[in-house]
C-alpha cells in the first residue's frame, strides 16, 4: 500500500477529526472522545504544529498524528520539557497495514531533528515496545498520583535524555476533556451507535494495571 506522509493542512483538519472518530469509535469506551481531543489539542498552546502529520493514500487522508508539549516535574522541582503524541488515527479500512507505525516512526525522527529530547505517552506496552518505549517506572517517572501505570511509557530521543528524569509526568490541560464539551462536539458529526465491546474490557484491564 503506497503511503505518503506530509504536514496536515488547515483544510484537512476536520477530515482528520472524522478519521479519528471512525478509528476509535467503540474501541476503548462506548463511542469515543479522541476526535474532540484532537480538535482541542490544535487550539492549545501545548500543540506542536510542526509535528501535525497526515498519511495519504491515492491522494486521500487515511491517517493522522499530533503532538503536544508536556513535562516532567523532577524531584528537585525543575520541569524537564518532553512531548506527547496522540491520538494516532487510521481509517478502519486501512488499519493493520503499517500506516500507524509509519506515522509514529517518521514523526519521532522529525521530533528528534527539531531538538525534542524525549516522548511520554499512555499506550499499550505490547504495541509500543517495538518503537523503543519502556515503562515510565524504568526512569522513575510517575503519574500525578505518584503511581506507575503500566500504560505510561517513555522513550528518549537522544542518548541519556531520561537519565535524570525521575519525577511526575505533567500532561498539562491539553488532554483534559469536559464531558459536556464532548456531547456538544459529537452533535456536529453523523450519529453513530455506541456499543460495549471486548476491546473495551481489555482496555479497562490494561488501564487499571500499576507496576
Amino acid at each position: 500500500m503506497e503511503i505518503h506522509l506530509k504536514p496536515c493542512a488547515k483544510a484537512e483538519q476536520r477530515q482528520t477529526e472524522e478519521i479519528t472518530r471512525e478509528a476509535f469509535w467503540n474501541v476503548y469506551v462506548p463511542g469515543c472522545s479522541e476526535h474532540l481531543l484532537l480538535h482541542r489539542l490544535r487550539n492549545s498552546p501545548q500543540f506542536i504544529p510542526e509535528l501535525d502529520f497526515v498519511a495519504l493514500h491515492e491522494g486521500k487522508v487515511v491517517g493522522c498524528i499530533a503532538y503536544a508539549r508536556t513535562g516532567i516535574i523532577r524531584q528537585n522541582g525543575d520541569k524537564l520539557p518532553v512531548i506527547t503524541f496522540g491520538p494516532v488515527g487510521v481509517i478502519p479500512t486501512c488499519q493493520h497495514r503499517g500506516i500507524g507505525s509509519r506515522l509514529i516512526v517518521e514523526t519521532l525522527q522529525k521530533a528528534a531533528a527539531l531538538g525534542h529530547r524525549a516522548v511520554l505517552i499512555y499506550g499499550d506496552p505490547a504495541y509500543y515496545e517495538r518503537f523503543g518505549f519502556m515503562t515510565s517506572k524504568h526512569y522513575g517517572i510517575t503519574n500525578r498520583e505518584g503511581r506507575y501505570p503500566a500504560a505510561l511509557l517513555a522513550k528518549g530521543l537522544i542518548p541519556g535524555a531520561l537519565a535524570d528524569a525521575a519525577g511526575i509526568f505533567d500532561e498539562g490541560d491539553a488532554y483534559s476533556l469536559p464531558p459536556d464539551d464532548l456531547d456538544q462536539f459529537d452533535q456536529t458529526f453523523p450519529q453513530k451507535e455506541k456499543e460495549i465491546t471486548e476491546t473495551q474490557r481489555q482496555f479497562e484491564e490494561m488501564a487499571g494495571r500499576y507496576l
